[in-house]
């Protein structure tokens, strides 16, 4: 449909029912989402006793892990682990260490967060070039398969091509069909060292920008409305919110007028 093409998304993202669970575990969820976005150290342990005294919450560690799970938050891990890892891939080395990043298509990178929803939840991935912090392409599923980050890949690709291409550890982008597709495209591929949540921190910045500047204060009823506003809200950041990072310039200027 219309909307869907203007937003540069694939149609059936448009049709996705979010996924639930009861009203009481989604009202935990979203107080999790908000202190661990706040508080991105927060295992099950803290997040237990946070909820316990500060929130009156009557909740045991068992329950606080496995709605942690369910989002993506993994204990003592100081990241959302959304994607888990499949032994079976391969794992390529961290590149960027001590890498100076000077020009756009340079580094880019990938990751996936949660997403709540009034209803339910879904997941967004997102694709941000490191220069500029330019958001090339993002995609929501609900459901953690590979598919709606090979769509990111490819609208992505369809506006630039990096040298580095870095990600976490998890299955979708160690799968041969994800990084199959770096390697067809000639670029180099890079992934996060486990439990170091500053080797992507450009998406991690951007996933709390979003989530306290859109997610937040609109609180999405349903798919359609999050696809309208966060398509909104990125039109918004790549084209009009400045980052004293970038000299006070948009993340859209730095990234076309350099590249």
């Amino acid at each position: 449909m219309r909307q869907c093409e203007l937003l540069g998304l694939a149609r059936s993202s448009y049709y996705y029912r979010a996924a639930t669970e009861s009203p009481e575990n989604l009202r935990l969820m979203r107080l999790i989402d908000e202190q661990y976005t706040k508080r991105p150290f927060y295992g099950v342990e803290k997040m237990t006793g946070w909820l316990r005294e500060d929130k009156d919450e009557l909740v045991n560690p068992k329950r606080v892990r496995r709605l942690m799970r369910l989002m993506g938050i993994e204990a003592i891990y100081p990241k959302p682990r959304l994607s888990q890892g499949n032994a079976e891939h391969r794992i390529y080395p961290y590149l960027l260490r001590d890498v100076k990043i000077e020009r756009p298509n340079q580094v880019w990178s990938t990751d996936i967060t949660y997403i709540r929803l009034l209803g339910g939840f879904v997941y967004l991935v997102a694709i941000i070039d490191w220069y500029s912090r330019y958001i090339l392409s993002w995609q929501i599923a609900n459901t953690l398969e590979v598919d709606f980050c090979l769509i990111a890949l490819e609208d992505a690709l369809r506006i630039g091509r990096p040298e580095i291409f870095n990600s976490d550890q998890g299955s979708q982008f160690t799968s041969r069909e994800f990084t199959g597709r770096l390697e067809q495209a000639g670029i180099l591929i890079s992934m996060d060292g486990r439990g170091r949540v500053f080797d992507n921190i450009f998406i991690e910045r951007f996933w709390r920008t979003l989530k306290y500047e859109d997610i937040y204060m609109k609180n999405y009823e349903d798919v359609p409305a999050l696809l309208q506003g966060v398509g909104n809200y990125l039109d918004f950041y790549n084209g009009e919110r400045r980052h004293q990072s970038l000299g006070n310039r948009t993340p859209g200027w730095v990234y076309f007028q350099a590249a």
